[in-house]
């Protein structure tokens, strides 16, 4: 029964090694090591707009809302010059900095002023961008039929509104843009920057100033290269697994889907390409962009490669008919900024899935709602993880004391078992049973043991996927020098206070009778602790603090039960 157990506590240690890799494949939009990829539709070939005054190639608006045989029109052709620009207008409030761009009335740049940058906190975090390394841009305009052209991405604009930063008493700034007339049409744009938010309302009003009716269609799109953001310092093997870079389309009938780049390379996309509501995103780690559009309205959605390492999601709403003379506006958003949960839910249905804790949503969204409202109370990330941990303890202690006391009698028990297993090393069988009815006599069970393992595992991976994916622990201090409870504890402190606290464990634990076994538990927790090293320090702190009442819960059982070493 040693044997037994032996073998299914590095069972339970290879299997939670295999799941925990599974479950990031899985959360970097890899396919999952237990099922085969899904089957992929493959999408149909995009048509580009040539410039600014050239022909954008789309279908009839009947097509564009029919499904898969739409092709979306939007995205700038791999011949356009990318660094083609108008005039850059540079807007400001108490949390981001944004910049537009005057062709096409694009958002280039974002810029957020409440989070820094990780290896230089002078910095602040920039998320969409538009230079000679990084292209990731917020874009819109409108489609006709095949013979009507209108204003695009790559059309003109003049600014109309001069504020260029929100008042000290204001609570949102308001900059409009209009477009020059392509046959007749513009599109005016209107961006609302609200005070202590990142969700811009866009408003978009096509003035039909022509002489017939038009249908046209709005499209909303981000633009974005497939290089994923630099990590923190170091050498990236010692930086643990790389959070998920990619698009992600959210509806009622396909729910959360995420669309890798190298899916979009593979020219072998699936998901659900229209519905009611919806929203379409570029996702990285910690930060996120959106365009949302709440209202119930009939949608297209659609991804594509641009050009080279270049890709475009995006949605495609009808404006219905609007007459000559006449206007008509939609209302959207766009989203850039932190993932924060509890915000993003309020934004629209489903957003908050963007912040992806994979596999390990049920445990982990849990968890961070517990986490989140020990941090309201305590006021310290690091300080709630502890106390998280304490209240786990709580939980389930008497299941643990249960399992620490089959250990203590096992513990006791060592010298007989060694004794019998010395004489009757000759006669296996026999031994096995006579080891079974000294287990059966002194009730206790050989695995009774493992219980703490196998509730722990499940916990640590999914409290791993909060603490990597959640914002608001991102340059969040604890104690001393752990300023980020979110990457490595840089001079591995706590790392090693982890592993003397696992080598204490296995003291207590009973010494198995075989001499190998024996040298394996001393090893195995010494290679179980070498990961820790590379883990967020908040992590290993919640190992750490669990391994430290751990032992004053088992410390305390075996004094009782009268078998300390």
């Amino acid at each position: 029964m040693n044997d037994l157990r032996r073998t299914l506590l590095w069972s339970v240690f290879a299997v939670s090694l295999l799941m925990l890799w599974d479950g990031w494949l899985r959360h970097t939009g890899q396919p999952s090591l237990f099922a085969p990829a899904p089957v992929a539709s493959v999408a149909a070939p995009a048509a580009s707009l040539a410039s600014a005054a050239s022909a954008v190639d789309v279908p009839q608006s009947a097509q564009a809302l029919g499904g898969s045989a739409a092709t979306p029109p939007v995205a700038a052709s791999a011949s356009a010059p990318q660094a083609a620009r108008g005039e850059l207008v540079t807007v400001s409030t108490d949390v981001v900095k944004a910049t537009i761009d005057t062709l096409g009335a694009s958002v280039v740049r974002v810029e957020l002023l409440k989070h820094k940058d990780q290896d230089d906190k002078s910095r602040n975090v920039v998320v969409l961008d538009q230079s000679a390394a990084h292209t990731y841009l917020a874009q819109s305009g409108l489609v006709g039929n095949a013979s009507l052209q209108l204003p695009t991405h790559k059309t003109p604009f003049t600014v109309l509104t001069p504020e260029r930063e929100l008042g000290a008493s204001a609570q949102e700034l308001v900059v409009k843009l209009e477009s020059v007339p392509v046959n007749g049409v513009k599109l005016v744009k209107t961006y609302v920057f609200p005070r202590g938010a990142y969700d811009v309302k866009v408003k978009q009003e096509v003035v039909n100033a022509s002489a017939a009716a038009i249908s046209p269609q709005l499209y909303v799109q981000l633009q974005r290269d497939g290089t994923p953001p630099k990590g923190p310092a170091g050498p990236s093997f010692l930086q643990g697994p790389v959070a998920y870079t990619g698009m992600a389309i959210y509806n009622d009938k396909g729910k959360y889907q995420k669309v890798d780049f190298a899916t979009i390379e593979s020219g072998k996309v699936e998901f659900e390409k229209a519905d009611n509501k919806g929203w379409v995103a570029m996702v990285q780690h910690h930060f996120a962009s959106a365009w949302l559009h709440t209202p119930d309205l009939a949608r297209e959605f659609y991804t594509q490669k641009v050009s080279t390492n270049l890709y475009a999601t995006g949605m495609l709403l009808p404006f219905g008919e609007v007459a000559a003379g006449q206007s008509k506006a939609l209302d959207t958003v766009l989203f850039v900024g932190p993932q924060e949960e509890d915000k993003l839910k309020e934004l629209a249905p489903g957003l908050e899935l963007v912040k992806d804790y994979g596999w390990t949503h049920i445990l982990a969204a849990p968890l961070y709602w517990l986490l989140n409202f020990l941090h309201d109370l305590i006021g310290n990330w690091g300080w709630a993880i502890v106390a998280l941990v304490v209240l786990l303890k709580a939980a389930f202690y008497w299941l643990n004391a249960s399992a620490y006391r089959s250990m203590a009698k096992m513990k006791a028990l060592n010298p007989r078992i060694q004794e019998m297993r010395e004489r009757l090393k000759d006669k296996p069988q026999e031994m096995q049973q006579q080891m079974l009815k000294i287990y059966r006599e002194e009730k206790v069970n050989p695995i009774g043991g493992c219980l703490p393992i196998l509730i722990q595992i499940p916990v640590f991976i999914a409290l791993y996927s909060v603490l990597s994916s959640s914002v608001e622990i991102r340059n969040a201090p604890w104690v001393g020098w752990i300023t980020d409870l979110s990457v490595m504890d840089p001079y591995y402190v706590l790392p090693a206070l982890m592993t003397l606290s696992t080598l204490l464990q296995t003291w207590l634990n009973p010494t198995p009778p075989d001499p190998i076994q024996a040298k394996m538990m001393w090893i195995m927790p010494l290679l179980f602790s070498v990961m820790f090293f590379f883990f967020p320090a908040g992590l290993v702190l919640y190992w750490l603090t669990n391994n430290i009442l751990s032992i004053a819960q088992q410390w305390v059982i075996n004094k009782q039960l009268g078998v300390m070493n």
